[in-house]
């Protein structure tokens, strides 16, 4: 029962994302633009840290002080993630290569406010995510 309700609120995240990501952007002037310059591009939504926070604290069962210094590290991860994607002179391997980095640098800074319970259910979370994304089709 769970894991049934974790995997729909992961489907409702990945829906609203989609949708929010086929929206056209306010701060950009064209998000054809974007695309255009790299063909494999897949829509993204615009990550609110913010809402990553209180997720996770919900999720987790943080404390007020545990979500604040989540905070920082989900809004850096944002900041580069962005960077990286509007980084046309990447090929796709070191892009795919670096979004591991930066992914892998903020989920150890995230564990290292988590205690052991906390952090055996960020994992799990994470492996969820993962299965998820492997079950999905990918656009060639």
């Amino acid at each position: 029962m769970h894991t049934r309700t974790i995997s729909m609120i992961l489907g409702a995240m990945l829906a609203t994302g989609a949708a929010l990501a086929q929206a056209p952007d306010q701060k950009q002037p064209s998000s054809t633009t974007q695309a255009t310059q790299n063909d494999h591009a897949r829509p993204h939504h615009a990550a609110n840290p913010d809402q990553m926070a209180k997720h996770l604290g919900k999720k987790l069962n943080l404390s007020n002080e545990q979500v604040e210094q989540i905070k920082p590290v989900l809004e850096n991860r944002v900041q580069k993630m962005q960077a990286l994607r509007d980084d046309s002179a990447l090929s796709q391997q070191d892009r795919r290569t670096k979004a591991h980095e930066i992914m892998q640098d903020s989920k150890n800074k995230i564990e290292a406010v988590l205690n052991d319970t906390q952090k055996q259910q960020f994992e799990e979370m994470l492996q969820q995510r993962r299965a998820h994304h492997k079950s999905q089709p990918t656009a060639q």
